[in-house]
């Protein structure tokens, strides 16, 4: 299984609380950390992949150890395939590589990209990047992606998959926070945000 994950900002103390750029209703990163493991693995088996659309951890006073934000990652099931983030750095990902593990043979626990990811799903094109992009005409082609947390592109053509992202809120069951999306959650989002920015446009 592929599930579609961004902007986990593991250790960021600063989005703590009830705000409108990344509401994390936790009392500590300590919970709000564990909260997000939880929820990933279970959903996620060793046998699946995640995709990771960037911004894996920050704390803007003290950037992260590399060997904490490792140690976070090896607790979390699956393959991750990281898309760089603003918030990501090369060092980071060099020293994820430098400590890569396989999750089987031929697959290691990390892949890293610099830009973007396209995959192909149900006849639909997944161009998944950090930044959203406007794609223009582009038939059966979403963009997926982060950055921008509680924030939306009123476009039904760009998700955001961020775990603070509010086309959260279009799905008919509530995740646990954290919770990666499925390629069934995907294109029920692109269906109800469709059906929403039409309805909008009437009025």
């Amino acid at each position: 299984m592929q599930y579609f994950t961004a902007d986990t900002h593991f250790f960021h103390e600063q989005l703590l609380g009830d705000n409108d750029f990344a509401p994390r209703l936790f009392a500590s990163v300590t919970e709000m950390n564990q909260a997000i493991i939880t929820a990933w693995n279970q959903r996620v088996t060793m046998r699946d992949v995640v995709y990771h659309l960037g911004d894996i951890a920050m704390r803007p006073s003290n950037y992260p150890g590399n060997d904490e934000v490792l140690e976070i990652l090896q607790q979390l099931n699956g393959q991750i395939i990281f898309i760089k983030g603003n918030h990501d750095n090369r060092a980071l990902f060099k020293f994820l590589a430098k400590h890569n593990s396989m999750v089987a043979p031929g697959r290691p626990k990390f892949q890293f990209h610099d830009v973007g990811v396209l995959i192909k799903a149900n006849h639909f094109q997944f161009f998944m990047t950090h930044y959203p992009l406007l794609l223009g005409i582009a038939k059966q082609t979403v963009n997926l992606h982060g950055h921008i947390h509680h924030s939306s592109i009123p476009l039904a053509e760009n998700i955001n998959v961020g775990v603070d992202a509010p086309e959260l809120d279009l799905l008919s069951h509530k995740l646990p926070f954290g919770t990666p999306l499925s390629v069934a959650e995907i294109f029920e989002i692109h269906t109800k945000k469709q059906a929403l920015l039409a309805k909008e446009k009437k009025n």
